[in-house]
């Protein structure tokens, strides 16, 4: 495996300004957190990893943030996809040791793609160890060393897909025992980070790999917006996701409501009135239906799946079913069939069966289940 990384006495003397922001942002997000007692550091041992490592070592040696007991561990996820990786992932163990972190634990993950690519696959094989590792030590926060140009490349990749608002905010700077306290700084901070402490990061090849989109986005469209659209760009994008964010935290809350408040459960299915859902301002209204969806089992339906759904209510053609994400379907049932299928549950189904007012048929429920209803 290409890279090379080595670790070195930190220089004594005057304190980097970078290095004092960085420990501030690191200071600020664990304040934020409640001061957890004992936190992890992810580290692949690249350079915005190994930075936050090395900021997270100071406050293990003062034992204390603002006053607050702390103690830092870390733990080094060896996913197994290049040569050598169970090398570069015990000298960074070694590191981290160096610089005082206890305890630090490597985790082997075996990355499955079935049903996602790669990327998707390995994050969530890291995370899912991480999530172990922090339990094994105890730690209510892992840090991770995400920087203001890793924001800025999700923001492009959400635009490239097509994706909506939650995509388009980014990465969260807390989200449960998540911490990125580092996405205020740039990818250049993190590096310079090293260069003062005197640690010489791994390099992964991968992130040069133009196989990958999100490499692309590093290595050739940023610097091309920069060098087209002048400096600042990246701190443009970071600005809109920060700014998306509190929207999507609004809509968010706003969805999970009204979700809450219209959802009628029977069994392995649930409904909501169609009259109600037309009334809803189309944002919310597609949330609700990904939620109802979730809500089942299913996975969060695309654009066009949510737009093929929610048509349904327009009573242009057929009730269904529509197939979501996950196995689930979404049909409509009018009045008129709810009447009728109540009326063959009812003790009294042999006497003949009130007449539904034609007027009533105009309005019903859109139904989600994982099966498919029956044929009509």
């Amino acid at each position: 495996m290409s890279g090379s990384f080595s670790s070195g006495r930190r220089r004594p003397g005057r304190l980097a300004p970078v290095v004092g922001t960085a420990r501030k942002a690191l200071g600020d997000a664990l304040a934020k957190a409640g001061y957890p007692h004992h936190v992890l550091v992810a580290c692949s041992g690249g350079p915005d990893s190994l930075a936050l490592a090395a900021v997270a070592a100071y406050f293990a040696r003062r034992g204390h943030v603002d006053g607050h007991p702390v103690t830092v561990g870390a733990a080094v996820v060896d996913h197994q996809l290049q040569e050598g990786s169970a090398q570069v992932a015990a000298r960074t163990a070694e590191m981290l040791e160096e610089l005082g972190l206890s305890p630090v634990q490597v985790r082997p993950v075996t990355v499955d793609g079935t049903g996602m690519g790669p990327e998707a696959a390995a994050r969530e094989a890291r995370h899912a160890a991480l999530e172990a590792a922090a339990a094994s030590q105890g730690a209510a926060a892992i840090l991770l060393g995400h920087t203001l140009d890793d924001q800025a490349e999700q923001v492009l990749l959400g635009l490239a897909r097509g994706s909506g608002t939650r995509s388009l905010a980014g990465m969260r700077p807390a989200r449960g025992a998540l911490l990125r306290p580092f996405l205020g700084l740039r990818r250049a901070d993190t590096e310079e980070i090293c260069e003062v402490e005197e640690l010489q990061p791994w390099h992964d090849p991968t992130n040069s790999d133009p196989s990958y989109a999100r490499s692309r986005t590093r290595v050739e469209v940023l610097p091309h917006l920069e060098e087209k659209l002048g400096p600042g760009v990246a701190e443009s994008l970071a600005r809109t996701a920060s700014i998306l964010q509190l929207d999507a935290d609004y809509l968010e809350d706003v969805a999970e409501a009204t979700f809450a408040s219209l959802v009628e459960r029977n069994g392995p299915e649930l409904s909501l009135p169609e009259e109600a859902l037309r009334a809803l301002p189309p944002a919310i209204r597609y949330r609700v239906i990904a939620k109802a969806a979730a809500d089942v089992g299913g996975q969060q339906p695309s654009y066009q799946r949510l737009l093929a759904a929610e048509a349904l209510l327009r009573r242009h053609g057929s009730a269904g079913p529509v197939e979501l994400p996950g196995g689930v379907s979404a049909y409509r049932l009018s009045l008129a069939q709810l009447a009728g299928a109540e009326a063959a549950d009812s003790p009294a189904a042999g006497s003949k069966a009130k007449p539904v007012p034609r007027e009533a048929a105009r309005c019903g429920k859109l139904v989600l289940r994982l099966q498919k209803p029956p044929a009509k």
